[in-house]
């Protein structure tokens, strides 16, 4: 059995504002050993089910460098630093088994939801066939497209409440109850971490009992970007262009493989600052 583990960061325990998650502010360094505690837990929780799994981390979070290497698992290996295939699924293949996102947040516009965003401040919203999709729904129709399911999330009570909206089967773990945008109830790390190793154990050991999220192209998508100057950028991109409202652009996929490569690109582009 393959396993390919994703970790973001504002859906760890404790984490609620983004000193924690960004590496300029001082809060950073304690907020990195918090997530790479959290993935080692649900490695552990994978192989207590399968002890011959094949466990591949990806460092799913801003830059892609934020999880510790020498402090984590020396059972996983660990896919770090970008740009790189399937951005925060790199690892991803045909030959993987399951997926397990951990420490995810919810998409931009929900509320309250800690950190709540979809991939960078550029981005307002995603729709895929008319349907908001964040970072939870893209990265599980991704992976859903390659014929694997999303069997474990963990993150704030909202973000599990996004997977089980498109996978009611899948087991999710909240580690903290949001009250707002930058505060929540947590858990303490220590019960977290025991409650996913459980979790994790769970999720791979009922895998066949989750089917993948599989979106039937030809697909119409469209992404709300938050200045103009992004959408100027965007449209130079060959398919993409302008929808409604001036803040909107749209294109065709053939199927979601290529609909999640352009979001990715469209993310990147949405971080360029005017001359």
């Amino acid at each position: 059995m393959k396993v390919l583990i994703s970790v973001d960061m504002e859906g760890i325990s404790g984490i609620v504002h983004p000193t924690e998650t960004n590496p300029d502010h001082y809060d950073y360094v304690r907020g990195r050993a918090m997530a790479t505690a959290e993935a080692n837990s649900v490695i552990a929780g994978v192989l207590d089910a399968d002890p011959a799994a094949e466990v591949w981390v990806a460092d799913a979070h801003g830059p892609f460098r934020n999880l510790l290497p020498e402090q984590l698992d020396r059972r996983a290996c660990l896919v770090r630093g970008k740009p790189r295939p399937l951005g925060m699924l790199g690892g991803l293949d045909d030959r993987t088994d399951a997926v397990l996102l951990v420490g995810y947040h919810a998409r931009a516009g929900c509320g309250p939801a800690v950190l709540a965003h979809t991939m960078n401040d550029g981005i307002l919203d995603v729709r895929v066939t008319g349907h908001s999709m964040g970072e939870i729904g893209l990265n599980t129709a991704m992976a859903g497209h390659l014929g694997v399911p999303v069997v474990l999330l963990s993150g704030d009570d909202r973000a599990c409440a996004e997977l089980r909206d498109l996978l009611p089967s899948a087991v999710t773990v909240a580690v903290k109850q949001a009250l707002g945008q930058s505060a929540a109830v947590a858990l303490h790390p220590e019960e977290a971490r025991e409650r996913l190793r459980r979790a994790a154990a769970e999720a791979v050991t009922r895998r066949a009992d989750v089917p993948p999220l599989a979106l039937v192209g030809p697909l119409d998508v469209e992404v709300d970007l938050s200045a103009p100057f992004m959408v100027d950028l965007a449209t130079l991109v060959p398919g993409v262009s302008r929808a409604g409202g001036g803040r909107t652009v749209a294109f065709g996929a053939a199927d979601f493989g290529e609909a999640y490569r352009l979001v990715l690109l469209l993310a990147q582009l949405a971080t360029i600052k005017p001359g």
